[in-house]
């Protein structure tokens, strides 16, 4: 898979989440393109999460950098990792 399509793959799944939940109220969700991925990939507050499954992850010729893995039923753990002014950007195939 060339870095182009897993880039195309990628924007056409990504979902924001700014992470900030508050008690019984989620906030919007965002979709974020490439270009602003791309601009964001060297912000320390954006992280990029990997949560394709592991057959899928490792047969993948492309990743991105920094990514960082989670499998799915770890997601709900991330809100204990990661700061709530923190954007988490999750992407899959």
């Amino acid at each position: 898979m060339t870095m182009k399509r897993l880039w195309v793959l990628a924007v056409s799944l990504l979902v924001v989440s700014a992470f900030a939940l508050t008690a019984g109220a989620a906030n919007k969700v965002q979709l974020m393109d490439q270009d602003t991925l791309k601009s964001k990939l060297d912000d320390p507050k954006v992280v990029v999460v990997d949560v394709r499954t592991g057959s899928d992850w490792r047969s993948s010729e492309s990743k991105i950098k920094g990514a960082v893995r989670v499998e799915k039923g770890d997601v709900a753990g991330l809100a204990e990792k990661y700061k709530k002014d923190q954007t988490l950007v999750f992407y899959c195939a």
